[in-house]
């Protein structure tokens, strides 16, 4: 290595590394567990075996994170670490993770009695991502005490790993105090705030004992910072760390992430923690005033590799831009992702389908990490030391820029070509509700589900074979139209009003429509965790998308003729395949969404010509798009309302139109939802008691609403009672003549026998609503 410069060594770290493993080893054996077909230990094994392959995926970083790993959710992990366990589940006997389970999903295992399942804690997405957390759950009376068992214990194995491989060091990663109060509810209308003064001397007692058994750093995420503060906030996060920064003598790196800070960067700067992490990917922008602010004995920490997303990092670019930021910084520098890895697929290596010239575009969480060292070491001793990995990058990013496969003139040409009149329907919702209800003559409480069935094993091994090539094409049809034909039967027989097919055909709802347009790309194991054991496979959006042939129209003209009852056709709204995507990063997001919005548009309108006079367009992840400030909310809505409206306006006026939204928070956004202009909407309530309805106190919506009275992300049976009070709480804010009645997200994740009374119960529910608010 002649010639090589030599300076002050920048430093590595991660946030947080993907905790599901390479092939979902996690969700497998969560799932195991919960059918009692494993142990507690053999679930803890599992845990210890991938928490000791991701250290070791991450060795050659200076400090790995530890804490990172959790069996369900860091919020929950968080939860239980301050002692902050809801009465209802702390109250019932078990052991920790008998109670942690039941906070999570309302049961901890199958063979728990029925006196031990209970409500599940809320579900919610965490910031403007697809990861949910569980909700911390607050009142006035809420105490906290440290149980710090489960992290020291992980800080053991890490330190034994470090011994063995003499690399990496350890640095717990914790929410930090201010967020986690920001991040929960207080079920009894009080001050959140106040009970800082409760949490706090926990949080030091917590930093006490890292530094007891020989904690350096210590990294506390305040991701509310990258949102818009009211100045009790902002004093509680001055409060906060300047009462931490005596609780022990250990180092804080406090990170932020998801956005730029704003406003609220001199309050970061001021914060007397001993390093600051800035996402550098989303704040750009604030990196030198960061710099120019912070005091100069500080770290800096950038986060220069975008955690969220998986295409390269054009490494070049970022030396041009490091070099004099570390020539003045020296030592000062660490790098790291933009946020934790958990948003981002394991391995691309693992990849051995994907078309060779796309995979070449991308990078999963290891590859990522190499990015990083790749950066580190051009900056400690001069690019010519990793020659040969820059220029393989730079040949990368200049054959993506320069590919035929990214760019559809034809497709461009329209949607500079789009009109107005593309955005309305022909009348106004009152005059439509008029046609609708003549044609479909449905009762008071109408029901109906939200697309998916159980997904059974037959199902995925069908799907598998015919993809391996091991069923021909009419033998698979065949099999689909024969779990078609199960699903209208129970449905049926069930009683149900407004029915689905219940897509045995489709893996994911957003896969399943990027393999049948142009511009998608796909993965075999691309896995990123939505919650628990849930895990889904992003599409790979590379380039401009457009629709070759119908995707959905002969499953449903298949459907329909099955039965004499409506049936819905369902499809992916525009703006939930774009955010459930990987998408490029080439074009404005907007631009890709509208081209999204014109493929979904040809679909609905072949699905109204083939006789389907319901369709519902989803957009489960409209919400988790809005930028955190809401000073920047409109631009997004604006765009994100329009290509919903291109999408589903073209049909006439007796063409029934449903969307579903799941899992968010919709009262602040309430109006861009009422311009939608859906006949229908389908929501989540079942797991927030119908609050997510508050709403409807003060703004009157139009148009008619399906509010979930089942929680199908829980194991447990809801009982007609149940339902009937949630739909009752419902008719206090929205008149009956406007409700359905349905569960708050499709059943695909459920069994048959969990589903069949579970709707049985609901259209019960249905049934006496009906005939106590016919009666009024």
């Amino acid at each position: 290595m002649n010639n090589i410069k030599e300076t002050i060594v920048v430093k590595t770290h991660n946030l947080g590394f993907p905790r599901i493993g390479e092939k979902r080893q996690l969700k497998f054996a969560l799932e195991k567990y919960w059918r009692g077909e494993a142990s507690q230990a053999d679930l803890e094994q599992t845990g210890k075996e991938l928490r000791r392959r991701n250290w070791r995926h991450q060795s050659h970083l200076d400090y790995m994170p530890i804490g990172d790993f959790s069996f369900y959710d860091q919020v929950l992990d968080a939860s239980f670490m301050l002692g902050n366990i809801p009465s209802r589940i702390a109250d019932l006997g078990g052991a920790e993770l008998d109670h942690y389970f039941r906070t999570a999903r309302g049961r901890s295992a199958a063979d728990e009695p029925a006196c031990s399942c209970v409500s599940a804690g809320e579900m919610t997405k965490w910031f403007d991502t697809n990861y949910h957390y569980i909700v911390p759950e607050f009142d006035n009376d809420s105490c906290f005490e440290l149980n710090a068992e489960r992290l020291l214990s992980q800080l053991e194995e890490a330190r034994a790993f470090s011994s063995e491989s003499q690399d990496s060091q350890p640095k717990p990663v914790i929410i930090g105090p201010v967020s986690y109060l920001w991040l929960g509810k207080a079920r009894d209308g009080s001050n959140k705030l106040d009970l800082l003064d409760k949490l706090l001397p926990v949080y030091g007692k917590l930093l006490e004992q890292l530094a007891q058994v020989g904690v350096e750093w210590v990294q506390l995420d305040e991701p509310l910072l990258a949102t818009e503060l009211s100045s009790e906030w902002r004093h509680a996060l001055r409060k906060a760390y300047f009462i931490l920064q005596s609780a022990a003598p250990l180092k804080i790196l406090l990170a932020t992430y998801f956005g730029e800070l704003q406003e609220n960067l001199q309050l970061a700067c001021e914060l007397p923690v001993n390093g600051f992490h800035l996402d550098a990917v989303s704040a750009r922008s604030e990196v030198l005033k960061l710099i120019d602010w912070l005091p100069s004995h500080r770290v800096v920490s950038l986060g220069v590799i975008n955690g969220r997303n998986i295409w390269k990092t054009d490494l070049q670019a970022q030396l041009d831009w490091l070099e004099p930021i570390h020539e003045r910084l020296q030592g000062r520098l660490w790098l790291a992702p933009s946020c934790s890895l958990l948003h981002v697929p394991v391995d691309l290596d693992s990849e051995d389908s994907l078309d060779p010239e796309i995979k070449s575009w991308l990078a999963f969480a290891l590859q990522k990490l190499q990015e990083l060292e790749t950066l580190a070491i051009a900056l400690n001793h001069g690019r010519e030391s990793v020659a040969a990995e820059l220029a393989e990058n730079s040949a990368a990013i200049a054959a993506r820029r320069k590919s035929m496969r990214v760019h559809d003139q034809e497709v461009k040409q329209r949607i500079n070509n789009l009109e107005g009149s593309l955005e309305k329907r022909c009348s106004a919702h009152t005059a439509r509700a008029d046609l609708q209800k003549r044609r479909f003559d449905l009762p008071l409480f109408p029901t109906s589900t939200i697309g998916s069935f159980p997904q059974t094993s037959e199902i995925r091994r069908a799907r598998r074979d015919f993809r391996e090539g091991e069923l021909t094409e009419d033998e698979y049809r065949a099999i689909m139209q024969d779990e078609i034909k199960r699903c209208v039967k129970e449905q049926e027989q069930l009683g149900l009003d407004v029915l689905v097919h219940g897509e045995p055909e489709r893996n994911d709802m957003v896969e399943y429509f990027g393999e049948q347009l142009n511009g998608y790309a796909f993965s075999r194991f691309g896995w990123v965790q939505s919650y628990g054991s849930r895990c889904v496979k992003p599409p790979i959006l590379y380039g401009d998308i457009s629709r070759p042939e119908p995707m959905t129209v002969e499953w449903a003209r298949f459907a329909q003729s099955l039965t004499s009852k409506p049936m819905k056709g369902m499809l992916t709204g525009p703006v939930t395949m774009l955010n459930w995507s990987f998408v490029r990063d080439d074009q404005a997001r907007s631009e890709t969404c509208l081209q999204l919005a014109l493929a979904i548009r040809d679909e609905v309108l072949d699905l109204e010509q083939a006789g389907i006079s319901i369709i519902q367009i989803d957009e489960a992840a409209l919400r988790e798009g809005l930028p955190l400030r809401k000073s920047q909310w409109k631009d997004y809505l604006d765009w994100a309302i329009r290509a919903f409206r291109i999408s589903a306006n073209g049909v006439a006026d007796k063409t029934q139109i449903h969307t579903h939204m799941c899992y968010s928070e919709f009262n602040d956004i309430i109006e861009a939802i009422a311009d939608m202009d859906a006949d229908v909407i389908t929501i989540e309530t079942s797991r927030s008691d119908m609050e997510l309805l508050d709403v409807f106190d003060s703004f009157q919506y139009p148009n008619e609403i399906g509010p979930g009275v089942y929680d199908i992300h829980s194991p447990n049976l809801p009982s007609v009672e149940s339902m009937i009070e949630l739909m009752q709480k419902a008719c206090e804010r929205i008149p009956a003549e406007r409700l359905w009645v349905n569960p708050d997200c499709g059943l695909k994740t459920r069994s048959w026998e969990e589903v069949r009374p579970a709707l049985a119960n609901m259209v019960a529910a249905s049934r006496q609503l009906s005939e106590r608010y016919t009666n009024l």
